[in-house]
């Protein structure tokens, strides 16, 4: 009983450390700036809906958000393509060959992601990708990769051998047993990658700030970033373009929520 009631406590706390400062954005973009910096947890008794008006009809944010939402399906789609095509084999290698693959794809996520941008940004100038939706979706791929493997991966060597195995008898080849009966069982866990994945290249602004330098080809939280000045913030304007860019990840989460927590703890025993 007392341990229920401490679990409680805490899991209170820390949902107010998460929503004061989500209250404090949503009722942001609702006032003005002299109003949030007078009392920035108070109710907008006018609110301002002009800071969305503002926000989706200049600030170039709706390329930003078509251009967001390019990046961030295609690089979604083809990482989960050639994650799960890396995770069946893995997968079909018996014995620890098949988990010392897996560990170097693993080992890709133990090195920090500053560390190769210089490298990459000289090679992307040099393949003329810089400035470009397909530079941006390329180095996204390379950036997620280990983690999607990681993943599904480890999900898929808890499937059966014996469905593989019945498979083989009945004449279906690699290809066919892949599409046929890997990816259906792995579905759980294909969607938690795909929620994860999501959400970091939707979220991402350290490839987009070094690698795209026009207006046009800006993503969305580069955008965003442009609110904000070196000696004033439109934090009005801020807060609405936050809440706005946050509208498709919410949608993603009630929609994947329970194939999210499947897909993250199916894997963890041995089936």
């Amino acid at each position: 009983m007392t341990g229920r009631i401490s679990r409680g406590v805490v899991l209170a706390i820390y949902a107010v450390i998460i929503a004061v400062p989500l209250l404090v954005v949503f009722t942001g973009s609702f006032k003005t700036t002299q109003e949030i910096f007078e009392n920035s947890f108070s109710i907008p008794t006018s609110p301002e809906f002009a800071n969305y008006q503002e926000v989706l009809t200049g600030g170039n944010l709706a390329t930003a958000f078509g251009n967001s939402a390019v990046i961030t399906l295609c690089s979604v789609t083809l990482t989960l393509f050639i994650a799960s095509l890396a995770a069946y084999g893995i997968s079909r290698i018996p014995g620890w060959r098949g988990w010392l693959l897996l560990g170097f794809f693993v080992a890709g996520m133990s090195v920090p992601t500053q560390a190769n941008m210089i490298p990459q940004f000289v090679l992307w100038g040099r393949l003329n990708l810089l400035d470009s939706q397909l530079g941006l979706i390329l180095v996204n791929i390379v950036a997620t990769l280990p983690v999607a493997v990681f993943i599904l991966g480890g999900f898929m060597k808890t499937l059966p051998d014996g469905l593989y195995e019945a498979a083989e008898i009945d004449g279906s080849g690699p290809i066919r047993t892949y599409w046929s009966i890997a990816m259906p069982l792995s579905a759980p866990s294909l969607a938690a990658t795909a929620t994860f994945l999501f959400v970091m290249h939707w979220n991402e602004l350290l490839y987009p700030l070094l690698f795209v330098s026009s207006d046009e080809k800006a993503t969305l939280p580069l955008a965003l970033l442009r609110f904000q000045g070196e000696y004033l913030t439109n934090y009005p304007l801020l807060f609405a373009g936050v809440v706005l860019s946050s509208i498709p990840i919410v949608i993603a989460y009630v929609f994947l929520q329970r194939y999210f927590v499947a897909g993250m703890t199916s894997g963890a025993v041995k089936g």
